[in-house]
């Protein structure tokens, strides 16, 4: 009973004191021998130094746990702020007095802090350089980098990485958006010229990429340097076109023009094509207008230009016809002497054998209208003062006959008239040697640079002006003796 007690701790206070005390007591009642108390003394005090061994070891232990806990700690202290770019933190104690645990408690919300501070940097960064990463991707035209969220380097986590990130975002913000402005001009151009050309715009944008489509967003717009590339080469290839569409426009315009002139079309048809003659002179970039260009346009044209190419052919005599009838009034305005009939015979002759093509005979009198002009433009000259001899001519014998008049000077209705006109005669008869003499230089020159005589109506002008040399030549002899004869006959009377 006694035993029991003493090893049942909620029965009472027990010392070792006590404890041994009973145990001696026991030992005195059975007749323990001295020999064996020492033994069992000597056992007990092993066991209580083997349980003294294992509660040290077991304290030294968690000791060295907790100075491992503060290293680390101190550790992750220095390496957080390591990586926030911070050299110092306000919560980190001064000193390190105090027990493990009082530094270990002291460190503990400092690191806390830092960590919440580690994770809300590191979700700034996350955010920079996915956008960083979207905008790359989006340049790149590799949109699946965006699947794949950007690691983040923990090891710096400082300010100025991050504001080198900011930096750089900042750089690609502003590049995306001078490229989405370069991508909205390329398409205005484009929709531009499609509307001129009569293409189908929405087809031709999104053939270069799919989010050039009018529904999709400014900002969902394909910026990439395929996108740039591509657009810029419909840009330049769509202006090919305009260009190469206005001037078959501006030709078939020309042979509508021609043909109607030629077949003396009503106004009111030719005003059924004002809108391919309008760009007749129009350069690329003032032909705004939407489907001046299209392709359907140029079509109506065309069937227009084969129609009357038709109908020219079957109306070629009368279309030729006028042709030489413009021929024969260029000659004849410069005097030139033709044979009408047998041009007329022979363009019939022509026509009927079918041995040459209308456009060929068209252009065959074209280019005699342009000689005959050419001609009568190197005639002109000369014309010219032939016309102003004439009429001197005509003054000179006007005046012989006023001066044969014997009534000239009688107070007759017009007299005054005629005698204003008389003096101006004499004026205008005085200068017919030197035009004559004019006429001759010049008509002389003309012969020597055309190797050919210079004829008036058929007849050589050099013949004319000989002629009227001698004739006037003859009419001074003739008043000389007539003078003379006058003055004889005074003196005999």
């Amino acid at each position: 009973m006694a035993v029991t007690e003493a090893q049942n701790p909620l029965l009472g206070e027990n010392t070792c004191g006590s404890l041994l005390k009973k145990l001696q007591e026991i030992w005195d009642e059975v007749g323990e021998s001295d020999e064996q108390r020492d033994k069992m003394l000597l056992q007990l005090e092993q066991e209580c130094l083997d349980v003294y061994k294992r509660k040290v070891e077991q304290a030294a232990k968690s000791r060295a746990q907790l100075l491992q806990a503060l290293s680390d700690a101190k550790l992750e202290l220095s390496t957080l702020l390591s990586a926030l770019g911070e050299k110092s933190f306000a919560g980190i104690p001064e000193n390190t007095s105090g027990t493990i645990k009082e530094q270990l408690a002291a460190i503990a919300p400092v690191l806390e802090q830092l960590w919440q501070q580690k994770e809300e940097r590191i979700k700034e960064f996350s955010d920079v350089q996915s956008q960083i990463q979207q905008i790359c991707g989006e340049i790149a035209g590799n949109l699946n980098l965006n699947d794949v969220s950007p690691a983040v380097d923990e090891s710096d986590l400082s300010l100025k990485k991050l504001d080198e990130y900011q930096s750089e975002l900042q750089e690609l913000q502003k590049e995306k958006s001078e490229r989405l402005h370069k991508v909205l001009e390329f398409v205005s151009t484009v929709h531009d010229l499609c509307a001129v050309l009569g293409m189908d715009f929405f087809s031709t944008a999104t053939e270069v990429h799919p989010s050039l489509n009018d529904s999709t967003g400014v900002q969902s717009k394909s910026i990439s340097n395929d996108t740039l590339a591509r657009l810029a080469k419909t840009v330049l290839t769509l202006k090919e076109d305009k260009k190469q569409r206005l001037h078959k426009l501006q030709e078939l315009a020309s042979q509508l023009i021609d043909l109607w002139n030629l077949m003396d079309t009503h106004p009111e048809e030719r005003r059924l094509f004002d809108h391919v003659t309008c760009n007749m002179s129009a350069s690329v970039d003032e032909v705004t207008v939407p489907g001046a260009l299209a392709l359907d346009l140029i079509e109506q044209a065309e069937v227009e230009v084969e129609r009357l190419d038709q109908l020219k052919a079957s109306r070629m005599k009368e279309i030729a016809f006028k042709k030489q009838a413009e021929l024969e009034e260029i000659f004849a305005r410069a005097h030139i002497e033709v044979d009408p009939d047998a041009a007329r015979e022979k363009i019939m002759a022509l026509i009927d054998s079918g041995n040459i093509e209308p456009t060929e005979l068209l252009a065959d009198m074209d280019n005699q209208i342009a000689k005959a002009k050419e001609e009568a433009l190197s005639r002109k000259d000369i014309l010219d003062k032939v016309e102003k001899w004439m009429s001197a001519c005509e003054e000179e014998s006007w005046l012989e006959d006023y001066n044969r008049d014997e009534n000239r000077y009688n107070a007759s209705r017009g007299a005054h008239i005629n005698l204003k006109r008389a003096e101006k005669a004499r004026i205008m008869v005085n200068k017919i040697p030197a035009l004559v003499d004019t006429l001759v230089a010049k008509t002389r020159a003309w012969e020597e640079d055309h190797g050919m005589s210079f004829t008036y109506d058929g007849v050589p002008l050099l013949a004319m002006l000989d002629e009227y040399a001698m004739l006037r030549h003859e009419r001074e002899e003739e008043k000389r003796r007539m003078r003379v004869s006058f003055t004889n006959k005074m003196i005999r009377i």
